[in-house]
């Protein structure tokens, strides 16, 4: 299941996590997010222990999205040891998103 990221745990989860963290960038009122959101939970499922896959709501924490340079959604945005390595908007399949946060693994 992916998590859920928001101002409380935003600096432990992604920032001060060692490892791949992977953020979907989304909205409730936006259609694509909603289309992408059962393809980010397959990758959770995926991925298990490997990365930390999660959603961030943009409206619910707009300084994060903000600060991140969110300028669309949805945005994928890799963190490897909290820096981001890789950044993707659109909807993105299953495989690509798996060969991403693998290059970011193997980095």
């Amino acid at each position: 299941m992916a998590k859920e990221f928001n101002v409380e745990n935003w600096d432990q989860e992604v920032l001060k996590n060692s490892g791949v963290t992977l953020v979907d960038f989304w909205a409730e009122w936006c259609g694509p997010c909603r289309m992408f959101t059962p393809i980010v939970e397959q990758l959770a499922e995926k991925m298990g222990d490997r990365a930390s896959v999660g959603k961030l709501n943009v409206d619910k924490s707009s300084d994060i999205a903000s600060e991140a340079g969110i300028r669309g959604i949805p945005t994928v945005i890799i963190y490897k040891d909290g820096k981001e390595v890789q950044r993707k908007s659109g909807v993105i399949q299953l495989a690509e998103l798996e060969n991403m946060v693998e290059q970011a693994i193997n980095l």
